[in-house]
């Protein structure tokens, strides 16, 4: 069974101009819904928007010209703005242009699988099926089962104790995440 890579895309709303990029930073924090724009990794997970970078889609070593345009920058994760760092490939996507969920898939586990060529290409280059970016995804997953039952728990004490204990190993989880990742 494939699972989507994500349910939600990322949309660039920003019209304000900077002269420095990492005044973006923000913004594409929410434009990109707090994910990263490659693996879609909760920013929370791997440290919060201070650990997460801004991709130039096109390297800015090579289009300096594009060092501040908007619509080169990708909010995401520092693993993987470092493995792309100044490649120059025409297979990356652009998160915001491209529905990744035609690109790539998820197993049941999480990982992250390449159904282009040019997802391939990302996946190879970027590392994308990384056990960390899996374990994100399921922890991820388990917030949002959590988060659907919750409403169910207020009106039911027995299953609010089940809730809880549920709740608590999420927790448990996104700490171990945040620690260890």
């Amino acid at each position: 069974m494939e699972y989507l890579f994500r349910d939600k895309a990322p949309v660039r709303t920003c019209t304000k101009q900077f002269s420095k990029y990492s005044a973006y930073k923000p913004y594409l924090a929410s434009d990109y819904n707090n994910h990263c724009g490659y693996t879609h990794v909760l920013d929370t997970l791997f440290g919060g928007s201070r650990t997460f970078q801004i991709d130039h889609i096109k390297p800015e070593s090579i289009y300096p010209e594009l060092i501040n345009d908007y619509n080169n920058l990708v909010y995401c994760c520092s693993y993987v703005n470092r493995a792309k760092w100044d490649d120059d490939s025409p297979n990356y996507l652009d998160p915001c242009t491209v529905d990744f969920n035609e690109h790539f898939e998820r197993d049941e586990e999480g990982v992250i699988y390449g159904k282009t060529t040019q997802a391939k290409y990302m996946v190879e280059r970027m590392h994308l099926n990384l056990a960390r970016y899996a374990l994100a995804w399921k922890v991820e997953q388990l917030e949002n089962i959590v988060n659907k039952l919750r409403p169910i728990a207020q009106k039911n004490s027995s299953f609010n104790e089940i809730m809880l204990s549920l709740y608590e190993y999420h927790w448990d989880l996104c700490n171990a995440l945040r620690h260890n990742l």
